[in-house]
């Protein structure tokens, strides 16, 4: 069955519906000057409109007694002109404010999410995709935007509608306002009703929104590994089921929030239809024809009531899946961060001496994968780390990086504990040539230089010398200053010259390589192993490798199986023993025989 199968267990209602909102508006505050002269501006621009019909309303009064008085009437024209001109003003103004506003807190979430993603431990993206990651700082973020740019303002006009317009009623008759005002309390249950059936769904709606473009991302990324293992099918099934996820959940959400408008605007034509019987029967009670014009402006403010208390249904809605997408962001950004550097020391000269001391590491509290494992890596030496599978090669490579704390033990730097180094510092000390390329757009120039922008075009073309890889630069249109893309025609091979030539610029004075030589040919391997020695001379390496003949030149050979050491030596000692290593070498060369057989 498809991972995402069983999601609607997972998703069910906001973690904090309020929480979420408060966080959402919270975002307002350091604009809160700016916020109060657009709610300022939307309040009397709706006074305004508010008032209009009660001017509209004594025009009428006096076109009704005769003789008409032409002055009081084009008098009451203008200002109703006026008012209504004023009135859009206000309106255009906090409507530019509010966008400006929305648009600053958008890039504000953005760039929080940016900053984020570097202070969070790599534990973190391994449980989580990076497509889900995309879809909170782009479709997350542009909502919670968008409902800060339209639904705020909505919801100011609509309260000062809601509240300004009884108020005007109460003036032409209180007991049509006593009897109109019933919409209220009738539409608010509606709303609730309404809001705590869709909240769930609202929820889901952003969350599959986040799986389908983490599905979109892992298969699109690895687009030629699902065509070459006929993975297309079950691609696209496990496609449809997101899919059909989200649009039944959008479905669902849009219907039951869809529903609010249309049952207010019934209960607002009944209140109609009540207020104009009402009225003929107080004007005919109190043969009062004047009174006639005041229920032609109150049906009209029953008209206009009705917008604010259906927009509020609508904003509500809005809210619901704004408070989602908040909460996705807010989850984010309350992540626990990587622990923060407490020391700061340093080595007053790198000489590259590396000590493993009784260190023990798992990457769930359950499962430890390294046990006890202790080491000595002198200066300059050449150390290379194999084993099968599994055998924690990689993680000691992470652990010296400090990308995981390790659970017991210390790593030791020229005797100095990491854990008293800061991080960037600590990492400066390495060079990293890793088994997956990882080259960005821009040109080759930019992407060798990238360890150290201010190296000058002699280092940067000595090291490309040194890595086997300026020729085949020469041989590009633009040479060093072609871009690079994602689609460029530099094979996987060249993409891990180009790498290996990024560390030699980089000049750290130790070096890790994890499967470098992995992704190239024979010829190319040997090249490489040539450069790799000029490069490795005098510095402190650590050699990951499962090609076993590219490391007999080491000075030391860890051989790990489940965590721990089971052997120590150089190549031709390992050989005589006759060992784990012994049976692991000569198992690749019967591999070869049986593949060439």
């Amino acid at each position: 069955m498809p991972p995402f199968a069983n999601r609607n267990a997972q998703y069910g209602k906001s973690k904090d519906f309020k929480k979420a909102l408060r966080f959402l508006f919270s975002s307002l505050k350091p604009y809160r000057f700016a916020v109060a002269i657009s709610v300022i501006l939307s309040v009397i621009g709706t006074v305004l409109s508010i008032m209009g019909p009660y001017v509209l309303n004594l025009m009428q009064k006096e076109i009704v007694v005769l003789p008409f008085n032409f002055s009081t009437i084009e008098k009451f024209g203008i200002i109703l002109a006026i008012m209504y001109v004023f009135s859009f003003g206000f309106s255009y103004l906090e409507n530019f404010i509010m966008a400006k506003v929305s648009s600053k807190i958008s890039q504000k979430y953005r760039d929080q999410i940016t900053k984020k993603i570097s202070t969070l431990p790599l534990s973190y993206f391994d449980k989580n995709s990076y497509g889900d990651l995309l879809s909170r700082m782009t479709n997350d973020v542009d909502l919670l935007g968008q409902t800060l740019n339209s639904s705020l303002p909505n919801l100011i006009t609509s309260a000062t509608m809601i509240v300004g317009i009884p108020v005007m009623m109460f003036t032409i008759s209180w007991e049509l306002t006593l009897f109109s005002l019933v919409e209220i309390p009738l539409a608010i249950g509606l709303i609730m009703i309404i809001v705590k059936f869709s909240q769930k769904y609202f929820v889901r709606n952003q969350r599959y929104l986040g799986d389908i473009n983490g599905h979109i991302e892992e298969i699109y990324s690895a687009h030629n590994v699902v065509k070459a293992f006929n993975g297309e099918e079950k691609a696209i099934k496990e496609f449809e089921v997101i899919n059909t996820r989200l649009r039944d959940t959008g479905r669902k959400s849009q219907f039951l929030s869809s529903l609010m408008m249309p049952t207010i605007n019934v209960i607002g034509n009944v209140i109609y239809a009540g207020v104009c019987v009402l009225g003929a029967f107080i004007a005919i009670s109190n043969n009062d024809l004047l009174f006639v014009t005041s229920i032609v402006t109150f049906i009209t403010y029953i008209r206009i009531f009705n917008q604010p208390i259906a927009q509020f249904g609508s904003i509500f809605s809005t809210l619901q899946s704004a408070a989602a997408a908040s909460e996705r962001v807010m989850e984010f950004l309350l992540e626990q961060d990587e622990k923060a550097d407490t020391q700061n020391k340093k080595l007053k000269k790198v000489k590259g001496k590396v000590e493993f001391k009784n260190v023990s590491f798992g990457y769930t509290p359950e499962k430890t994968i390294i046990h006890n494992f202790s080491f000595t890596a002198l200066p300059g030496q050449k150390i290379a780390i194999v084993g099968p599978t599994g055998a924690g090669k990689t993680t000691l490579v992470n652990l010296l990086m400090r990308f995981y704390e390790i659970n017991e033990g210390e790593i030791l730097i020229d005797d100095v504990p990491t854990k008293d180094m800061n991080k960037s510092y600590l990492r400066s000390l390495f060079g990293m040539v890793l088994q997956d390329t990882w080259l960005f757009e821009g040109s080759l120039r930019e992407n060798l230089k990238y360890a150290r922008p201010s190296t000058t075009d002699k280092q940067m073309i000595k090291a490309t010398k040194m890595a086997n890889v300026h020729h085949f630069i020469t041989t590009l249109p633009g040479n060093y200053d072609m871009i690079l893309k994602e689609e460029s025609m530099v094979s996987q091979g060249q993409k891990q010259l180009l790498t290996i030539a990024r560390a030699m610029i980089q000049g750290a004075p130790m070096l890790i390589l994890d499967e470098a030589t992995s992704s190239v040919d024979t010829r190319t391997e040997q090249l490489i192993q040539t450069a790799m020695d000029r490069l490795t001379k005098g510095r402190t390496s650590f050699v990951i490798a499962h090609r076993l003949s590219t490391i007999r030149n080491a000075d030391q050979i860890i051989v790990m199986n489940q965590g721990e050491i089971v052997e120590v030596g150089k190549h031709d000692q390992l050989l005589a023993k006759n060992g784990f290593y012994a049976k692991l070498y000569l198992s690749q060369f019967d591999d070869e025989k049986e593949i060439k057989e």
